[in-house]
């Protein structure tokens, strides 16, 4: 059994949480969700950074002391979790006593090693980093993070000399190509250390400062906010006298948004070969949420509340669009219409409606009992088991949105199935056979549920629970396996899983998060032929690849094309026979419209529509100009 650790970073208590930190934190709790499925010995720890200039200043300004401004905020924190089925092991506050205790222990250690100093030093320091910035990180003599104004400080304080690791800290990043990703983060770092590292100044006065943990060897400072925060992580282990903390460190994945990169990729492994201690093993950088191509957070004054989300659209329907829509590593946009488009296309009509289908007919026709399995599975069981044993690379790579992806493509997939056998039919002509086609879909379903489980733990309990399913922690290896739905058993009926939503629903919650937006003035209406970009958005074009072609009998015009798309293959007929002959098309990857209802033309089914250009009577393929994956998104 291997040990997954991972973490978020502590949030910062200044403000409160918005989809920012939401996100790296259901990131956190999915990722934490896959590795238990897999059957790792996991630990999830997040929690709150209490200390620092900000958290003081805030609290005066307030009127009250830091303590009961970082308790109230804290808890915010700590309320919010819960309604989005984020479930960590451990909270830690950085005024928890073990903390304190611990930071102080490290710093006496590093004190003693001689890598530490006292010294002097004159800088602009940015109070929302809480930390000093050089003059190349300026922007328009501003901090490009927070648009504000450094002030200049020169005081007397405490140096650790990071500048003695530098060259260690490159070799190991060399030594260890997975320890700063994506590869684009890691390079950013590498352009960090190509300039000569600086030492870090690591305590504050207590004339300047009282709100901070006392340096052991000094009581008249407190130390720097980075060098207290970044030691939660091993505090949370129980570091030097839990037994197991070593079996946890080893398996430790960071995860952090971009803008704490320099700290988590730079300070904190020299931190830790200082104290002696063995680097962490991944760091993982995620980028930007936007909205109106502006970065979402606190600190660049567009913050988005989670709490109307949660209420207006559900938990689980957030978090799966939370993780569907940002690829790691890369900016992914915010918008209300995109969340509403992704529940009420890929959730309410490809998972929900499923489920209804299914179970609608088997209360009709078979007692509502999930009917005998047919003797030998149709293709849905080829394309499950491959989909089951793709699961551990997806996760282990991060590929996050592309499970997604593929396990509801698998359910399409079940929906394209259901409609071409019509059980429906089945049921007056062919009972048994019926009952194996809802059968075959239901245990298509139930995989696809386990799968997205991590995703949408509460709906896909609930959709579990329904086929009677127990809900309780489950094995990929011995859960997900063709077959093992139970026949016999009562398949529940209930309300719709995943509810459509409708402009009303939209229109009461955009106000409360975007006021600007919401008070914009009508335009003019639009031109007829034009339409909504969310009507547009419903459309999915996809890379495939054309395996075989031949023409149709006793037509000029159609030619029927086998095609793979990501994990499976679809029949396409298209009317290009006039323009291409069947062995120009082999292995050419084409675009085609993905989420097409099937259709029959000449008696064969086209699951899908191919994308060309057409002038003056010429009719050409739409291509791409570089070879990538069939499967692969068109945006």
């Amino acid at each position: 059994m291997s040990t997954y650790y991972v973490t978020t970073p502590i949030y910062y208590v200044n403000a409160d949480p918005h989809i920012g930190t939401a996100y790296t934190t259901v990131l956190a709790d999915t990722l934490w969700r896959y590795h238990r499925l897999l059957g790792d010995d996991t630990l999830f720890v997040t929690g709150t950074d209490e200390h620092g200039d900000k958290i003081a200043r805030a609290a005066a300004a307030r009127g009250t002391t830091p303590q009961a401004l970082v308790d109230e905020v804290s808890g915010r924190f700590r309320r919010l979790w819960p309604r989005l089925h984020v479930a960590p092991d451990r909270f830690i506050r950085t005024t928890d006593p073990e903390h304190v205790t611990l930071v102080q222990h490290i710093l006496q250690r590093v004190y003693d090693r001689g890598d530490i100093y006292f010294g002097e030093y004159g800088g602009h320091y940015c109070t929302g980093c809480e930390r000093f910035l050089t003059e190349k990180e300026l922007v328009d003599g501003k901090c490009p993070d927070h648009q504000t104004i450094p002030e200049f400080v020169q005081e007397k304080n405490y140096f650790f000399r990071m500048s003695k690791y530098q060259n260690w800290l490159l070799d190991h990043i060399a030594a260890h190509p997975g320890f700063i990703r994506p590869e684009r983060y890691r390079n950013e770092v590498l352009g960090f250390l190509r300039e000569p590292l600086e030492d870090l100044c690591i305590s504050r006065p207590r004339s300047r400062l009282e709100w901070g943990i006392e340096i052991p060897f000094d009581r008249n400072f407190v130390t720097y906010v980075w060098f207290d925060a970044l030691l939660n992580y091993l505090t949370a282990i129980g570091y030097d006298h839990d037994p197991h903390w070593s079996d946890y460190w080893s398996g430790v994945e960071h995860l952090i948004g971009k803008d704490i990169l320099k700290p988590h990729a730079i300070y904190w492994p020299t931190m830790l070969k200082a104290a002696g201690i063995e680097p962490f093993r991944h760091l993982t950088v995620h980028g930007y949420w936007n909205f109106k191509e502006s970065k979402i957070s606190k600190s660049a004054g567009k913050p988005v509340d989670v709490e109307p989300l949660i209420h207006a659209f559900g938990a689980d329907a957030l978090r799966y669009f939370l993780m569907r829509d940002m690829v790691i590593g890369l900016d992914a946009k915010f918008t209300p219409e995109g969340l509403v488009q992704r529940i009420n296309s890929d959730l309410a009509n490809d998972l929900g409606n499923l489920l209804s289908r299914i179970t609608k007919l088997v209360a009709d026709h078979f007692d509502g009992k999930i009917p005998e399995p047919p003797a030998a599975p149709c293709e849905l069981a080829e394309l499950a088991r491959n989909l089951v044993s793709q699961v551990p690379a997806f996760v282990v790579e991060l590929k996050l949105h592309a499970l997604i992806e593929e396990t509801l493509q698998l359910v399409r997939a079940t929906n394209r199935y259901f409609e071409s056998s019509a059980p429906w039919s089945l049921a007056k002509t062919d009972r048994k056979i019926c009952g194996e086609v809802l059968y075959e879909c239901a245990e298509a379903l139930r995989i696809a549920a386990m799968i997205l489980q991590p995703v949408m733990p509460a709906k896909m309990n609930e959709l579990l629970a329904r086929m009677g399913e127990p809900v309780e922690r489950f094995l990929l290896s011995t859960g997900a396996v063709w077959g093992a739905l139970r026949s016999g058993v009562a398949l529940q009926s209930g309300p719709a899983l995943f509810p459509r939503i409708d402009e009303k629903t939209l229109g009461s919650v955009l106000p409360e998060l975007f006021p600007t937006a919401a008070a914009a003035p009508a335009s003019d209406a639009p031109p007829t032929d034009l339409i909504e970009m969310q009507d547009f958005s419903r459309v999915q074009l996809r890379v495939a690849k054309i395996l075989s072609a031949e023409r149709l009998a006793n037509t000029d015009k159609l030619l029927r094309l086998q095609i793979e798309l990501g994990s499976e293959r679809r029949q396409i007929v298209a009317g290009i026979a006039q323009h291409y002959a069947p062995e120009q098309l082999l292995g050419r990857l084409i675009i085609v419209v993905a989420n097409l209802k099937p259709v029959k033309l000449r008696g064969e089914t086209s699951e899908g529509m191919l994308l060309a250009a057409k002038a003056d009577g010429k009719l050409v393929l739409l291509t791409v100009d570089a070879d990538i994956a069939p499967g692969a998104s068109v945006s």
